[in-house]
């Protein structure tokens, strides 16, 4: 498995944001991986992690699975579904591919499970490609 590129100011990837996730992302068959504890700072209703964590965590691990493959785009839609609550103190499980493409578009997949193989929330994504221009200004941010 493959680490993939991080920004180190990211609230979900990087090392150097003090309220961050630090997530570490990777990179195997086509499909990005993490995985995480549902930790109580990010705590929404009492014992339940923040649901927008959680769409945060999709949005990154699909389109990480973009940028393993050097595809630089941004969030155009993005669509949760929640399935069961997620406790706080719970590991969770992440994954992310891309589905298919169709021009500068790309539409993608992603899923959280718990340590039980429950499907706790899954998403779908679509990512516009950028411009050269905002590529070099992207690529600048990342760390390899």
């Amino acid at each position: 498995m493959q680490e993939i590129a991080r920004y180190s100011g990211c609230f979900v990837c990087g090392e150097h944001n003090q309220a961050g996730l630090k997530a570490k992302f990777f990179f195997k068959d086509g499909r990005a991986f993490t995985e995480c504890v549902a930790e109580k700072r990010y705590e929404g209703y009492h014992d339940v992690y923040h649901g927008g964590i959680t769409a945060t965590l999709l949005d990154e691990v699909m389109i990480k699975a973009l940028l393993a493959k050097g595809i630089y785009a941004m969030t155009v839609e993005l669509n949760v579904r929640f399935h069961k609550a997620i406790f706080i103190g719970r590991k969770l499980f992440l994954e992310g591919y891309l589905e298919k493409q169709q021009g500068r578009l790309f539409v993608t997949k992603g899923e959280v499970r718990t340590d039980d193989g429950t499907v706790v929330a899954s998403a779908s994504g679509k990512y516009l490609r950028v411009t050269s221009e905002m590529r070099a200004k992207l690529m600048k941010s990342l760390e390899t």
